[in-house]
């Protein structure tokens, strides 16, 4: 029989977690980029080679999409768009984050808050990267014209991801 937990995180709690992506962050700026994607995609086979706890298995989906968003070559995010994502997978990566990784039974649990986190504020970014993928899965396989469409689709749904994320920052100052 499962059981729901509820974990409610505080304002002091989330501010923990932000100065953690801090950190994270800063490390983005210390590593390369193709070098936390890389560990971000090893990363992600070994989780999905071990047996893990749904809770993480349910989150493994949101940081492959994080990490398409940045390896996509259709889809090319600015570098402050970038940024955010890049930090997320640096801290997913680092086994010493606030929960070491090798404790097990809970090792992650903290990697998952971080994950549901991030997308929570990116989810303008991800609804339009994920429209942007079942658009392009519909195109037909043809270059050309289709080019030209994915190309138009692709502006207007990152036009309207960056308008959305401009309408939140106005309403929250």
């Amino acid at each position: 029989m499962p059981y729901k937990i509820t974990i409610k995180l505080t304002d002091r709690d989330l501010r923990h977690f932000r100065r953690e992506l801090k950190r994270a962050k800063a490390s983005v700026g210390i590593a390369d980029d193709e070098e936390i994607l890389g560990a971000a995609a090893e990363l992600v086979r070994a989780l999905k080679r071990a047996r893990l706890p749904d809770f993480i298995t349910e989150r493994l989906g949101k940081l492959e999409t994080l990490h398409a968003m940045l390896t996509d070559a259709d889809w090319k995010l600015r570098d402050g768009e970038r940024s955010p994502v890049l930090a997320a997978l640096a801290y997913v990566c680092d086994p010493e984050d606030i929960i070491p990784d090798n404790i097990p039974g809970i090792g992650l649990l903290d990697d998952a808050v971080m994950i549901e986190l991030v997308c929570r504020e990116l989810r303008h970014e991800i609804e339009a990267y994920e429209e942007f993928r079942s658009y392009r899965a519909s195109l037909p396989r043809r270059r050309g014209a289709a080019d030209a469409t994915l190309a138009r689709r692709r502006t207007q749904l990152m036009s309207r991801m960056r308008r959305r994320r401009a309408e939140e920052r106005r309403r929250s100052t």
